[in-house]
């Protein structure tokens, strides 16, 4: 519930302004009464939708916390006209340092800075600190917590612009790109933690208890407490939503947190850090609440990352990468016993159902969700099933878009010219990339545009790779089951409706889908019926700025880090069992107290409770209650 500067004569002038554009203006032009009827009904309806809105701001959007401003000092890379003096090689490590992990923009290889990495010493030393900070920060109320997620909200909402080019510059993807999959994504998170949250955190009474004499006298309640320090293991295609999300959710649940960057983005990721830590406070509480670590990216001597994943002092994992690393993760975790949940890479698809006549009216969400931030996207599309009726449509449209007018290449925070795709993080998926599309169209493929690297003119040191359009893709074709990560579009061909789930589910990998089509019934027939975890009709992906549950399963992982589920999980649950009347104890009735006087009459007594207790008959418990009354003597 954000904090809002509007008062209630400014909510009235606007009611009057309408009200009057309403009877005025439109009145004035009436010709009959029964216009004038149909303009005061319109006045009416007008007049009532502005009071439901002043009634959502007013009241529903007000805080009992205020955020504090507060000001960083910008990176030299992310301001204007920034030219590094110095480029790098396309290697974070560089040979004659190897102990020195190195950051460059990858869309122009220009160098941003230098690291040293975190050894074991220097992560016990965080998580002493992390869980001293905690021991404090877990008593914190609500309002303590949602001043701190306020204060955040405010940065990120005023400083849109420093936060994108510090991602960009560590990416290569374009400032759209982070607008939309960075900062919107975590604003939306911050919104609906900070409005809905509360609740979802508050003690819940449990009752329906199956024994039918103790509902009548106890009652229960389940709390949710901190679990002490917990840490995330994130990747680097979503550095700043990435980082701020499970600081967010951790945040407000009474925890520490140990952030574990890619090494591919520390530079970004401290800057992130930063504000988070100067948040903290400048809200009077302890910065050491929130820490980042980064290791080498390849195990040496000290092994630190194995250390860091199997530590005991985290209470919860949260990782997000790839199958082959989660392998690792979940093994080193295992020696600890530490939870941990798994989100993975996806295969996603957008089906066009028969249905779907108006093909041009999905294009653009196609194009769009398959080059944003060049395809290196979780719930990135990398498939589109379309039924056979609308597959020829499909095609030529998809076709016509790339071909005429191709996507431009580059980096828009250094080039004057309009820039649609960003670059790739690293150019060592660019092989395998090639080959995939290779084996593709000697299986029967056809590539219609892109298919290759591509050297920039501007910028020969940066990663890009060609948007790719690839048709003609069958299941059985290896780039069909692998996970590209790159931006290449395949469209394959359903024979049907039915068709499409087929292909839907062929795939080892289940994030999301998205399903097109004018019959609204036979879409939700078809969301049934995917192997997947998230499902959007006639839509893109709204379901992550809907805050659910979020999380794959099959190949795509385990587990859920959104919404109440994800909140909750960073919590254990305390259950409190009490008298509903205050200071009436339970008693143990005589015959059952130590040492036992009679045993016969012990098990008839027992053996009457359990039947009245739990029988779903009315007459077995009234000759139950007069046989445990028999026995009790």
């Amino acid at each position: 519930m954000s904090e809002i500067y509007l008062n209630s004569s400014m909510l009235q002038e606007l009611n009057l302004f309408v009200q009057d554009y309403v009877t005025k203006t439109l009145l004035s032009r009436a010709e009959s009464q029964q216009n004038q009827r149909l303009i005061a009904t319109t006045t009416l309806f007008a007049t009532l939708f502005l009071f439901y809105v002043s009634y959502k701001l007013l009241f529903t959007s007000s805080l009992k916390v205020k955020p504090i401003n507060f000001t960083l000092e910008i990176p030299d890379a992310a301001k204007n006209n920034w030219k590094s003096k110095r480029l790098v090689n396309t290697e974070i490590i560089d040979p004659s340092q190897p102990n020195i992990i190195q950051s460059h923009c990858p869309a122009t290889g220009q160098h941003l800075s230098s690291y040293l990495p975190k050894y074991n010493e220097d992560i016990d030393e965080m998580v002493t600190i992390a869980q001293n900070a905690q021991e404090e920060w877990a008593k914190a109320d609500l309002d303590r917590r949602l001043k701190v997620l306020h204060t955040l909200h405010e940065y990120i909402i005023n400083n849109q612009e420093i936060i994108a080019r510090v991602t960009c510059r560590d990416t290569g993807k374009t400032m759209l790109d982070a607008s939309l999959g960075e900062i919107m994504a975590t604003i939306d998170k911050l919104n609906w933690i900070i409005r809905y949250g509360p609740k979802h955190l508050q003690p819940s009474a449990r009752s329906g208890t199956t024994n039918y004499f103790m509902e009548w006298y106890r009652g229960t309640e389940v709390h949710y407490e901190p679990l002490g320090v917990v840490s995330s293991i994130i990747s680097w295609n979503y550095p700043f939503y990435n980082v701020i999300s499970p600081i967010i959710s951790a945040i407000f649940t009474g925890n520490a947190i140990i952030v574990k960057c890619s090494e591919q983005v520390i530079w970004s990721s401290e800057f992130f850090i930063s504000i988070v830590r100067k948040c903290l406070e400048v809200c009077n509480e302890d910065p050491d609440l929130v820490q980042l670590c980064y290791c080498l990216p390849k195990s040496d001597k000290y092994n630190a990352t194995n250390y860091f994943i199997s530590h005991p002092g985290f209470k919860h994992i949260t990782f997000i990468g790839r199958k082959t690393v989660a392998n690792k993760i979940l093994n080193c975790a295992a020696e600890s016993l530490t939870p941990v949940v798994v989100e993975l890479c996806g295969k996603d698809s957008y089906i066009v159902l028969e249905s779907q006549k108006d093909v041009s009216s999905v294009s653009s969400l196609i194009l769009r969700t398959t080059f944003q931030s060049s395809g290196q996207s979780c719930i990135g599309i990398e498939r589109i099933i379309v039924s056979s009726k609308r597959y020829k449509q499909t095609v030529q449209l998809l076709k016509d878009r790339l071909t005429t007018q191709p996507l431009r290449l580059g980096s828009d925070m250094d080039h004057l010219e309009n820039i649609d795709v960003g670059a790739m993080i690293s150019p060592k998926t660019f092989d395998s990339l090639e080959e995939l599309i290779k084996d593709a169209v000697e299986s029967g493929a056809t590539l219609i545009c892109g298919g290759s690297r591509y050297n920039h003119p501007n910028y020969p040191q940066g990663h890009y790779f060609q948007p790719t359009l690839l048709v003609d893709v069958t299941s059985d074709m290896k780039i069909a089951n692998s996970d590209l990560f790159g931006p290449i579009l395949l469209v394959m061909k359903a024979n049907s409706d039915e068709d499409c789930i087929t292909i839907a589910n062929a795939a080892p990998y289940a994030v999301g889908t998205c399903v097109f089509g004018k019959n609204v019934k036979q879409c939700r027939y078809v969301a049934k019926k995917l192997k997947t975890t998230d499902v959007t009709i006639n839509d893109f992906t709204t379901f992550y700025v809907r805050q659910t549950p979020f999380g794959g399963i099959s190949g795509s992982g385990s587990g859920k880090f959104g919404s109440k589920e994800g909140l909750l999980s960073l919590c254990y649950t305390k259950s409190i069992s009490f008298n509903i009347i205050p200071h009436i104890p339970t008693p143990i009735p005589s015959l059952l107290d130590y040492p036992i006087k009679n045993n016969n009459k012990a098990w008839a007594f027992i053996d009457s409770f359990i039947t009245g207790a739990y029988t779903f008959s009315s007459w077995k418990r009234v000759k139950s209650v007069f046989s445990m009354a028999k026995n009790s003597k």
